[in-house]
């Protein structure tokens, strides 16, 4: 789950991490409140979307009044916000956090994250903050440094000096920034945190440290154990069929292609997609039912695939194990039924069961097509949208 800048700093305030003094204004009006209430000026007016480069699609600008401040507010609230991260469709920004200007003397770079292939949590720091952090890695991986932390010892203080001397740090700013670093990590891990970045961290010419972006990402599978933050999910910033399907706990992502599929497992779904690409399609969706699904699940999945207008045709890969072969043909069935179905439909069956689910498909009286493998299904499919 995802949260917006002015939510992450919300809990960093919570956490003792210094967050620059400001605000978050739904209209021009409510901005201008802010402005004048943190008295002094530049104040810096920022688009509150789940993306990333903001600043570069027009998103943050800086005023010097608080007429400006309503002036770029109310140019801002409103605006189909198009970043690298937002694709060519954009966000529409309906809320600004308003902030005080800070003396600046150096951006810096600073994430937490897990670390699957070793099994620890990585701190990834930098010099070269406030710039694209993937370009960073691509060009001067020297200038990234990692800290890795076994989880069950928790962060030391050889780790935050490690970092804060990998940052070049002066001796009153490091003096700030181990606790700060500390406090960060106890964020992480309490919150269940997928994702922990500040970019920039900035050290201010007075030499404090203060975080002046915020972005902070949470393990879905334990949010059960986090209502509190739960109540930050932000409906509008997410996609209207992911809304859908979460409410049936299926693995659902909206793609723009044009072949639907259905899958039970997650590396199956990946494989899926990548023949449908390799056949000359393009998918238009990963949807994995999981190994224990049942025909109502499969039938609301088969909902969603459907209500996609740009789903031409659909691919249905199976591999009976768990979740067998009847169950998932007697769903497609049902959500047939009671849906309708407008495209071509391709179904690859194997495993537990195939042969009561491919009666039950034949019985059914739709006008499914067999595929013999995940090739032949492809490559049926990627003809029909074609």
């Amino acid at each position: 789950m995802k949260i917006h800048e002015y939510q992450s700093k919300e809990l960093f305030k919570k956490y003792n991490v210094p967050i620059p003094e400001g605000g978050i204004a739904f209209t021009a009006d409510e901005a201008t409140a802010v402005a004048e209430k943190l008295g002094s000026f530049p104040v810096v007016v920022k688009a509150q979307i789940h993306a990333g480069g903001r600043g570069k699609g027009g998103g943050v600008k800086l005023a010097n009044s608080a007429e400006e401040a309503k002036r770029l507010a109310d140019e801002i609230i409103g605006m189909n916000l198009v970043t690298h991260q937002t694709g060519p469709e954009g966000r529409l920004v309906k809320k600004v956090l308003v902030e005080q200007g800070l003396n600046i003397e150096k951006e810096l770079y600073l994430s937490i994250i897990p670390d699957r292939a070793t099994a620890k949590v990585v701190i990834m720091a930098s010099e070269a903050g406030g710039m694209d952090i993937e370009e960073v890695a691509a060009k001067t991986p020297e200038k990234i440094i990692r800290i890795h932390i076994n989880p069950l010892l928790g962060i030391q203080g050889y780790h935050c000096r490690e970092a804060g001397f990998g940052l070049n740090l002066s001796p009153p700013a490091m003096k700030l920034f181990q606790p700060m670093l500390r406090n960060l990590y106890n964020l992480f891990m309490n919150c269940d945190c997928s994702l922990l970045e500040i970019n920039p961290l900035v050290i201010t010419k007075e030499e404090t440290v203060i975080a002046l972006d915020a972005k902070i990402n949470f393990d879905d599978n334990a949010m059960f154990r986090h209502k509190d933050i739960l109540e930050y999910r932000d409906l509008d910033e997410e996609d209207p069929l992911e809304i859908e399907a979460s409410k049936y706990n299926l693995n659902y992502i909206n793609l723009d292609g044009n072949v639907g599929n259905m899958v039970n497992g997650a590396g199956l779904a990946m494989a899926t997609m990548d023949i449908i690409k390799r056949s000359g399609a393009e998918p238009a969706n990963f949807l994995d039912v999981g190994g224990g699904a049942s025909a109502e699940m499969v039938e609301n999945g088969f909902k969603i695939i459907l209500s996609d207008e740009n789903v031409k045709g659909i691919l249905i890969n199976i591999f009976g194990g768990i979740l067998r072969c009847d169950v998932l043909a007697q769903g497609v069935v049902e959500a047939a039924k009671k849906t309708g179905i407008n495209v071509p439909v391709v179904v690859r069956m194997e495993g537990t069961n195939v042969d009561e689910g491919q009666k039950i498909l034949s019985e059914s009286g739709l006008k499914l097509i067999s595929a013999v493998d995940l090739k032949d299904a492809a490559q049926k499919v990627a003809e029909i949208v074609n």
